[in-house]
């Protein structure tokens, strides 16, 4: 818990719940990420224009807030193959779950979705299965 900061989770938090639901209301859209990729990639409609702002909105607010101060160091400890084989399961995860945690989790959940709670507590469980095997059984 060194790394605990509950008014930037906080304020964070606030911040995706404000943008997810400002969407949900402005656009008839939920913010799923894996949906939002997939429309823009998958089948090109007149909906490009907010996806891709959507997606540049991702990328460049960790951009803008370097501007302002130091982001936070991160180390990855894993191999790029094992980071692909992650990814690859991911995205399965999401096609499979038809979503994301951002999906489900989020808007799903704000929107009392059975469909989402079945989702979100599955996520969860997985993810916990899998840190529990990673670090107590393989010894990664």
């Amino acid at each position: 818990m060194d790394g605990f900061t509950p008014v930037s989770a906080l304020l964070g938090g606030m911040m995706i719940g404000t943008a997810a639901a400002l969407l949900l209301i402005l656009n008839g859209r939920i913010a799923g990420i894996s949906g939002i990729i997939g429309g823009l990639i998958g089948r090109p409609s007149g909906e490009t224009g907010w996806r891709a702002a959507f997606l540049a909105g991702l990328v460049l607010a960790p951009l803008l807030y370097r501007l302002a101060g130091s982001l936070p160091a991160v180390t990855v400890d894993a191999s790029v193959p094992r980071l692909a084989v992650a990814g690859l399961l991911v995205g399965f995860g999401a096609r499979l779950g038809s979503g994301c945690t951002s999906g489900h989790g989020v808007c799903g959940l704000g929107r009392l979705s059975p469909r989402s709670l079945v989702a979100t507590g599955t996520f969860m469980a997985v993810a916990i299965l899998t840190v529990f095997v990673a670090r107590h059984l393989a010894g990664a």
